[in-house]
């Protein structure tokens, strides 16, 4: 053994260059792992640098396509509206048929149709009946006495008109006048065409020439035989006078144009805004509360519009009649701003839910606490699911999905869906699902989508 103690000493000693670990292999080591470390910090930095730009580009993208969305929503149901106005007879008139019902409609047209008939009434029209020897001493009767007279004409005429308009009769006239005026509707917001409805300046007006024609005929049968000479009267009742009806108008034939194109093309950004965000559930709850704000701002217009058209409405007008027309005019699209919102916090709830905020878990757990507590009981009450709760198990997510799809669908194919219709098909959409959940057995398949 003593032999090759010199040379297991000399394997020990580091210097020596039969044996690995020098000091010039280690610094070699040393530097290349080095320069590993040095690669992979500059592309780690790389990384990271280039990740935040591409979200930041992203998300701004993102949110240029949610603020378009929100400031479209408001024209978009307008539009939506003034093309239900213009292309579904129907709908203009449903919209127009509250008025005939109206009291304060009724005493203005009743007022306006009789003085419009008086005008060719004058007690002096009365001598033509009489003889005409007897008409010197009648007329000088008629001098002393014209005044009352004429105002017991008058109030028989307007007595008889008054009947007339309170009568089931006026809805039919009103509603044939209407539905006759609606090729009119056009030019109402065109400023061409012609019909029963005209704008003249800054007014829209309704031609109540069938109304005094009923009247007339009435008058007759009654006893008033004069009143077959009055002609053809085309009297007209103001519907609308705003110095802004000229505005108003051309932006109509814009949103007329855009009444289709114009919510697509808004819920196309919404969608894209929210596919091209980096969090793509808080962009869709901010997506939808957006919209539903902007048809909120909409209907707050509407408001504050109604105040400033009465308050710079002409002295003579009756306030309750503008009053009245105003509101049934706009009601159905009332009724759309109701939806809108109403459809924006559903949305914005449902995708809340689905999220991984902590409120959000509880409540999901909660939800899915309550269902298998119910389904727990009827199962120890004798149910079985059998292969049902397995094929559900398995595709639940699908079914869910599929779910979320027929309500969506039956919300679009809806002629005019109200706030009520949405909230029904919210709450029929949440009754399948508790559904699913109830008839999900746990452990009853695999690979579910998730």
């Amino acid at each position: 053994m003593a032999p090759n103690e010199p040379s297991d000493r000399a394997a020990d000693q580091p210097g020596r260059p039969g044996r690995p670990g020098g000091p010039d292999e280690l610094a070699e080591l040393r530097a290349r792992l080095s320069a590993v470390e040095a690669h992979e910090a500059q592309l780690t930095a790389r990384l990271h640098a280039r990740a935040p730009r591409h979200h930041r580009v992203r998300s701004s993208f993102a949110v240029l396509l949610v603020l378009i969305a929100c400031v479209l929503t408001p024209l978009s149901v307008a539009a939506v509206w003034t093309k239900s106005q213009i292309t579904d007879t129907d709908r203009y008139v449903a919209t127009m048929a509250p008025l005939a019902r109206d009291p304060a409609v009724q005493a203005a047209v009743t007022d306006r149709v009789t003085d419009e008939v008086m005008k060719y009434l004058p007690v002096d029209s009365l001598l033509d009946s009489v003889a005409p020897d007897d008409r010197p001493r009648l007329s000088a009767l008629l001098g002393g006495i014209g005044q009352a007279l004429t105002s017991g004409l008058t109030g028989f005429v307007h007595g008889q008109v008054q009947r007339l308009v309170r009568s089931d009769a006026f809805d039919t006239i009103w509603t044939d006048v209407n539905r006759d005026a609606h090729a009119a509707v056009e030019k109402m917001l065109t400023g061409h065409g012609g019909g029963a409805v005209e704008i003249k300046d800054d007014t829209v007006v309704l031609d109540l020439a069938p109304l005094i024609d009923r009247v007339k005929t009435r008058l007759v049968d009654d006893g008033l035989s004069v009143a077959a000479k009055i002609p053809e009267v085309h009297t007209q009742y103001t519907l609308v006078q705003s110095d802004a009806i000229p505005k108003v108008r051309t932006g109509f034939r814009l949103l007329d144009l855009a009444g289709f194109w114009l919510p697509v093309l808004t819920v196309a950004c919404a969608v894209g805004g929210v596919l091209l965000a980096v969090r793509r559930r808080r962009a869709a709850v901010t997506a939808a509360l957006g919209m539903a704000g902007g048809a909120l701002l909409l209907g707050i217009g509407l408001s504050v519009f109604r105040t400033v058209y009465l308050d710079k409405l002409p002295a003579g007008v009756d306030q309750a009649a503008a009053q009245a027309v105003y509101d049934t005019l706009v009601r159905y699209l009332r009724s759309a701003v109701r939806v809108v919102v109403a459809l924006g916090l559903l949305v914005a709830l449902g995708a809340w839910i689905g999220g991984a905020g902590r409120w959000a878990g509880t409540v999901r757990g909660m939800w899915g606490s309550g269902l298998g507590a119910v389904r727990n009981a009827a199962e120890r009450a004798g149910l079985r699911l059998g292969p049902v709760g397995r094929f559900v198990h398995r595709w639940k997510a699908w079914l869910g999905w599929a779910a979320v799809a027929g309500a969506a669908l039956a919300f679009l194919l809806w002629s005019y869906p109200t706030a009520l219709v949405t909230l029904c098909l919210a709450l029929g959409l949440v009754a399948v699902l508790a559904v699913l959940e109830f008839l999900d057995e746990p452990g009853g398949g695999a690979g579910h989508p998730a």
